[in-house]
């Protein structure tokens, strides 16, 4: 296969810096696979990674200087390298984050192989894959629904289940508390509620938490009317508290996540949106935070390929839809990415490339 590809590429310097560039199609080696690209989902990451945020981990430093962003595809692989046995031309494929995160805990030298930053990732026509880098895309999904998987679900179901054993996923009876409506909060209420927990999710819209509540939560909270929403989480639980918490606000949330979990119960870090650095009047050991109520702070960096496959299982068990917002054309990819960086989205954001 011969021609040129499209393909949008960052230096890293901002979004309005983001520009749409071509080059050689690329050809697959031993065991690789090239995909044709069908549709890609941005995640905050993405954004971070634009604007040369993305900083807080060592293995992304002294990365090149222009780097096609993006981690998450749905695509059709168009042609196989030799010695590929999982793959045939005409499947439809995912791509995961982290290509070489197989099985259990990452590490550094997985966090190498991270699509979008340190490689080259996906908003771009046509790709090669290792064979080991894709996972079946669910028949019964669009291929906007499909893209929004590999790091929003994953997310969300490395949250509710990372502490269980593979294949014994979980949740009923369980109080989950959800923060704001974006990409993992929206799946991790779709899972949570096929899992059979109790939903609790806060944002600053009632509009979205209304759409919330027709996806199934059973509380909402608005943070900006209920400042103290720590305290509204106690009151709807019975004093319980959450069994799990899918923390992504950071700064200016986690002590009240600290303050609403139940005893026992997890706390995953995920993001950030919040800011990075704690308020100066509240300087309050972690230590003594966790103490109190036996908690266990766990950060959460996607997951593992065989978890991914559980996880699609679990999807196509239930007929999970994700909730894809708003789609953008391959050649609006600029205005994507300043959309969710503008935090109007509920669910997920979607270019459709092909």
């Amino acid at each position: 296969m011969s021609g040129q590809i499209k393909q949008w590429v960052t230096a890293q310097d901002g979004l309005d810096n983001l520009k749409m560039t071509e080059g050689a199609m690329p050809v697959p080696r031993e065991n690789e696979v090239l995909v044709e690209i069908h549709t890609v989902s941005l995640n905050y990451r993405d954004t971070e990674v634009a604007m040369g945020e993305y900083t807080h981990h060592k293995s992304m430093y002294g990365q090149q200087s222009l780097l096609v962003p993006c981690s998450d595809m749905c695509g059709v692989v168009t042609q196989v390298g030799k010695g590929v046995t999982s793959w045939k031309v005409g499947d439809r494929v995912l791509s995961t984050f982290n290509q070489a995160h197989l099985s259990g805990q990452i590490t550094s030298k997985e966090m190498t192989s991270g699509l979008g930053l340190p490689l080259p990732g996906v908003l771009t026509t046509h790709r090669v894959f290792p064979e080991y880098g894709l996972v079946r895309a669910p028949d019964y999904l669009t291929d906007e629904e499909a893209c929004t998987l590999p790091i929003a679900s994953v997310t969300a179901w490395m949250s509710l289940n990372w502490m269980r054993p593979i294949g014994q996923s979980g949740g009923a009876g369980e109080y989950v508390l959800l923060q704001g409506t974006g990409g993992v909060s929206i799946a991790g209420l779709q899972i949570a509620k096929a899992s059979g927990a109790k939903v609790i999710i806060t944002s600053s819209s009632d509009e979205k938490l209304a759409h919330a509540k027709r996806l199934g939560a059973d509380f909402v909270i608005n943070y900006r009317n209920q400042p103290n929403w720590q305290e509204e989480v106690l009151k709807l639980t019975d004093q319980h508290g959450a069994d799990i918490i899918l923390e992504t606000g950071g700064a200016q949330t986690l002590r009240k996540s600290f303050d609403c979990v139940a005893w026992g119960g997890l706390i995953n870090c995920i993001g950030y949106l919040s800011g990075k650095v704690d308020e100066p009047d509240d300087r309050t050991n972690v230590n003594v935070l966790a103490l109190r109520r036996n908690v266990t702070l766990k950060g959460i960096l996607n997951g593992p390929r065989d978890r991914f496959e559980e996880m699609i299982a679990f999807y196509e068990r239930h007929r999970i839809r994700p909730v894809v917002h708003r789609v953008f054309a391959f050649e609006e990819a600029k205005e994507a990415f300043k959309y969710l960086f503008s935090g109007s989205h509920f669910g997920k954001v979607v270019i459709r490339v092909k």
